[in-house]
């Protein structure tokens, strides 16, 4: 429900603070005081386009602020799929900058408008005389039906089953798909797997085979200067080692002088201990060096057969010759076995499709059970509202010939609801928008809104001036189902009629304050005492006498 609204610069508004309650709120003022205001204001936060012109100061941002207390309507999925968090008392806020620019924000989280809609239509439904297209709606039907049949928990088994039957079925033609194209590719696919196989690559052989031709290629070099090396370290006369072996023998002569000079000796053995080793590897590594132009050849050849298989598959390593090798064995084994998983993917559908049709029989059995109890509720709340010569007929037919690639079934089961309708003796029942009237289809939405606040959570709604053409004790039934309705649900109703104004726990007067040279809209909720007054104002004008004061007290039933 609706527990706050906070309006800041918005049209006559500079700022207006609203705390509703649960039951049925009433909200009444003369024509043009603002009662439309506050409804476009409450709209934005729930997704409407906003325009700058509508400030109050051009020079201000607008900011709108709704408090909802949301725990009865299982909106906890609705918040994880859009990444928000949950609150049972969720803030819905909008922004509008002077320049036009637009924030949105759940419980203080940035959303684009598309989200913020979203959500507010589940928490805020809002009907005027004018508003015929909801009614209209198959789903809504269908929607109505389910509520009085009571099968939530059938209804959300069956359409979790779906979404996986829809999701298989959608991987299914993929699979026949990309098993017929397997099958048509297979021939090149075999031939370029088997070349690919016959090279016997490896990932790391390029690098290895690029460094051993680099080698190959210039051994001449690397065996002379490894030679050189050698011969400087210990094949010379003067070689290195020679040189640190004689130093040694020096040093060897002085250790009895100083305990220092030994230590340094023995760092000396230990470095030509270390060079010994590096020449024997320099010149083991010379000996294995030499001119081999037929292995030159031959890793020039596996190297120029790796080039050419990167280049024909635009590719730069080995790496990913392998991984292309590996998709090709994927897609012969699809093409060679596809129909294999084919088939099993299709016994699986068939078996789901199975269970989805007993699920869908059932909620049809449902459904098919309780319309004549609807049509009668709904015709006998009409009726109370003075429309006694209504019809009403739903109809319901299965969806098979809309629906072939499921298999006739659709994510409400297999069933199209439609209602028919005239409010006249002898009139043919037809589609509501076309044979009823807007008072009528206010009333007619009334009636049936009120029958599905009876069995299920129903967002806050908001009837704005939907008693147009009505009075006298129709009114009076009106404003009495609207109260009924308010027992299950929170009722907001914008009304010039006394009959209905007189109904629910708190009534709302919006007026016009003029201030200097500003007009502002404001609001405030009415006492007993002055609750009278109004009522009694609106049954016989600006100064009401005895006799409207004291059909004002009766209508509160005072």
């Amino acid at each position: 429900m609706l527990q706050k609204l906070s309006i800041s610069n918005y049209a006559l508004i500079d700022n207006l603070e609203i705390s509703f309650d649960g039951g049925l709120n009433i909200l009444t003022g003369e024509t043009g005081a603002g009662k439309s205001i506050i409804l476009g204001a409450l709209s934005l936060i729930l997704g409407q386009r906003a325009e700058s012109r509508y400030f109050f100061n051009q020079q201000k941002k607008c900011v709108i602020e709704g408090t909802f207390k949301i725990g009865a309507f299982h909106l906890k999925n609705f918040f994880e799929d859009n990444d928000l968090d949950y609150e049972v008392e969720t803030v819905l806020r909008r922004e509008i900058s002077a320049d036009g620019k637009s924030r949105a924000f759940v419980n203080d989280t940035p959303v684009n408008l598309n989200s913020l809609k979203a959500l507010g239509e589940k928490l805020i439904d809002i009907h005027s005389q004018h508003a015929t297209l909801e009614i209209n709606d198959p789903g809504f039907q269908l929607l109505v039906v389910d509520a009085v049949a009571k099968h939530e928990e059938l209804l959300t088994d069956y359409r979790a089953k779906f979404r996986t039957y829809k999701k298989d079925t959608s991987k299914l033609q993929q699979l026949i798909a990309e098993s017929d194209k397997a099958k048509a590719d297979l021939d090149y696919y075999q031939f370029q797997f088997e070349e690919l196989e016959k090279a016997g690559l490896s990932a790391d052989e390029q690098e290895l085979l690029e460094q051993e031709l680099y080698s190959l290629n210039n051994a001449g070099e690397i065996k002379r200067n490894l030679q050189g090396a050698f011969f400087l370290m210990e094949d010379g006369e003067a070689s290195a080692i020679i040189q640190l072996r004689e130093a040694a023998h020096q040093l060897l002569s002085l250790e009895k002088f100083n305990r220092q000079i030994a230590e340094l000796h023995q760092r000396l053995d230990s470095a030509t201990i270390e060079l010994k080793d590096i020449a024997a590897e320099i010149e083991n590594i010379e000996q294995r060096t030499h001119t081999d132009e037929a292995r030159a050849e031959e890793v020039n050849t596996r190297l120029s057969l790796i080039y050419n298989l990167q280049k024909k598959h635009r590719v730069n390593t080995n790496a990913e010759l392998l991984q292309l090798q590996e998709d090709l064995s994927g897609k012969i084994q699809q093409a060679v076995f596809g129909d294999e998983a084919i088939e099993k993917l299709k016994s699986a559908l068939d078996r789901d499709k199975t269970a989805l049709e007993k699920l869908a029989a059932q909620l049809s059995a449902n459904r098919t059970k309780v319309i004549p109890s609807i049509e009668e509720r709904v015709l006998k709340t009409l009726s109370e509202m003075g429309m006694n010569n209504s019809s009403i007929k739903i109809e319901i037919t299965t969806l098979a010939a809309d629906n072939a690639q499921f298999g006739g079934l659709s994510a409400d089961g297999l069933d199209r609801v439609r209602f028919l309708f005239s409010a006249n003796k002898g009139h043919a029942l037809s589609e509501m928008s076309k044979v009823a009237s807007g008072g009528e289809l206010s009333r007619l939405m009334l009636s049936i809104k009120s029958l599905i606040a009876q069995n299920t959570a129903l967002p806050t709604i908001i009837f704005d001036e939907i008693d147009t053409g009505v009075s006298g004790e129709v009114a009076n039934q009106v404003g009495q189902i609207m109260e009924k309705l308010a027992n299950n649900l929170q009722v907001i109703t914008i009304t010039h009629l006394p009959q209905i104004a007189s109904k629910g726990q708190s009534h709302y007067f919006v007026y016009k304050d003029d201030e200097a040279a500003t007009t502002y809209t404001r609001i405030k909720q009415l006492n007993k005492e002055e609750r009278i007054l109004e009522i009694a104002k609106m049954l016989s004008g600006d100064k009401p006498g005895e006799s409207a004061l004291q059909n004002a007290k009766e209508l509160l039933g005072q």
